[in-house]
């Protein structure tokens, strides 16, 4: 797939002098990019937008005039209407104003430094409020105060307005939230990733005595997030792997066929506590690839088969947890994990290769840091990136993998770790399965000397759990579930 490039053109200076054309993808510039259009733009037109260029506010007059201009503009209320939420409303979106100047620097002081980043894969992030969380780490928490008061409000009250994040909801949640929190202060360059779930986990109600679930609509009104339709990637599921030679006579394997659901970001600035650093957390929301509508069956007549794709597809992203004591929960859990990763995966290499750098430095620019067992299908993705799509070998490829990742565990409990039968591994994700079958058949040989690599194999012995230096070969099998047995398969790789 292909990044969409769009041709920036015409005049925002004066007359005479054209905006110089250059093209931009939806990653933005690379470093040796930024720089050559830094130095493209005409001097006039550079003054000309430095001196319109936003500030956010900085004193209490300056905050009170962002509020009542939301409220007016953006909210199309008036002092008559306006409640504590439209105000909540209207502090936020001057708040989330202020980030975003912040929030483009940072992006642009890192992509010019081009240092290693972080990347931080969780399946939840709890943030908490967010409103309140900005007032802190900007340092403007008693000048909205004191602007709100002037406004009619109490600040306690505004902030309460805010519906908490329903991204997560519990410790392994405030964990990514505090890593997301802390590499902001501390200026390191970070990424986090993870899904947006269209109802959370639940909403908890209390009816007769009795507590009943009910979808949470967090998202009804979110003025911290910015959708990037333009910024998607095509996930498939299932299909079939063929093998082919390549123009070369080298065996290559091409996944093929199966179904392909669309993955659009949304991000959300994530600012560090006294420091203009603010990185940025990237959620991923499906739908269908197909588009949300099919008129040809609508006009037949099957109104509810015309949106059954886009229903299908929003079921990956619609809650955290699915319920997996039915097999399609299980297949639905599967599928939310890989359709995440997958998308982030995406991301992160297609950002690496703006920098132009040898497929030798990936592990010197990149970390991936997985929090839990969720995201770590990730490791046999990038694996299937780099020997299917990149066409490296495949140790190559494999030293890559190993020094990239590093893993979270939260638990040794045997119920907590995620087991996925290979029936359906082999149904929804074909290649993946041969790849973490020739990794596992692979490290067993390279340590067929070793008196503890039936254990390894076997990977059912407590004696395995000791051997976490040899993670490439244990964790990458152990936790994507595959029993004994899979263990004595004999495949070639490829």
């Amino acid at each position: 797939m292909s990044a969409p490039i769009v041709d920036i053109s015409g005049s925002v200076g004066p007359a005479g002098i054209s905006r110089p054309k250059h093209k931009r993808t939806f990653t933005g510039f690379g470093a040796g990019e930024i720089k050559s259009v830094e130095a493209s733009i005409p001097e006039p037109q550079r003054e000309a937008w430095t001196k319109h260029e936003f500030s956010g506010f900085k004193t209490k007059e300056d905050f009170e005039r962002e509020v009542v201009r939301h409220v007016e503009t953006t909210l199309a209320r008036s002092i008559y209407n306006c409640d504590e939420s439209a105000a909540y409303s209207a502090a936020s979106l001057a708040f989330r104003d202020r980030l975003v100047k912040d929030w483009n620097k940072t992006q642009q002081r890192q992509t010019l430094v081009d240092s290693k980043r972080v990347y931080y894969l969780s399946l939840e992030f709890l943030m908490g409020r967010a409103l309140d969380n900005a007032m802190l780490n900007i340092g403007a928490k008693d000048v909205a105060k004191e602007g709100l008061a002037e406004l009619g409000f109490s600040i306690e009250d505004i902030i309460g307005q805010e519906h908490d994040a329903a991204l997560g909801n519990g410790g392994l949640g405030r964990l990514a939230a505090c890593f997301l929190d802390s590499m902001a202060s501390l200026n390191y360059p970070a990424w986090g990733y993870g899904l947006r779930y269209r109802y959370g986990i639940f909403k908890q109600e209390i009816i007769d005595g009795y507590q009943v679930e009910v979808p949470d609509y967090w998202l009804d009104f979110n003025p911290w997030e910015f959708p990037r339709h333009d910024v998607t990637v095509d996930i498939q599921f299932y299909g079939q792997v063929r093998k082919t030679q390549d123009e070369n006579g080298k065996t290559v394997a091409i996944w093929e066929g199966g179904e392909t659901v669309t993955a659009v970001a949304y991000d959300v600035p994530t600012p560090g506590y006294n420091t203009p650093t603010t990185n940025n957390l990237r959620l991923w929301s499906s739908k269908a690839a197909s588009g949300e509508f099919d008129f040809q069956k609508f006009n037949r007549g099957e109104y509810e088969s015309s949106v059954a794709d886009q229903q299908r597809a929003e079921t990956i992203s619609a809650v955290l947890y699915p319920n997996d004591n039915l097999e399609r929960g299980k297949e639905l859990r599967l599928k939310q994990q890989y359709f995440w990763v997958a998308a982030s995966l995406y991301d992160i290499v297609r950002r690496f290769k703006k920098s132009k750098r040898k497929w030798s430095e990936f592990s010197d620019q990149v970390a991936i840091q997985l929090n839990d067992t969720h995201p770590t299908l990730a490791i046999v993705e990038l694996q299937r990136i780099l020997i299917d799509i990149e066409g490296l070998e495949w140790g190559e490829a494999w030293d890559i993998v190993t020094a990239t990742f590093g893993y979270t565990n939260h638990t040794v409990l045997p119920e907590a770790l995620e087991k996925w039968s290979v029936g359906l591994l082999q149904h929804l994700l074909p290649r993946h399965l041969q790849i973490i079958s020739i990794s596992t058949f692979s490290s067993c040989n390279r340590l067929r000397s070793d008196s503890l690599a039936t254990e390894i194999c076997c990977a059912e012995s407590p004696l395995s759990r000791s051997l976490s230096h040899r993670w490439s070969a244990w964790h990458t099998w152990r936790s994507s579930g595959l029993t004994r047995s899979t263990a004595s398969l004999n495949f070639t790789p490829t």
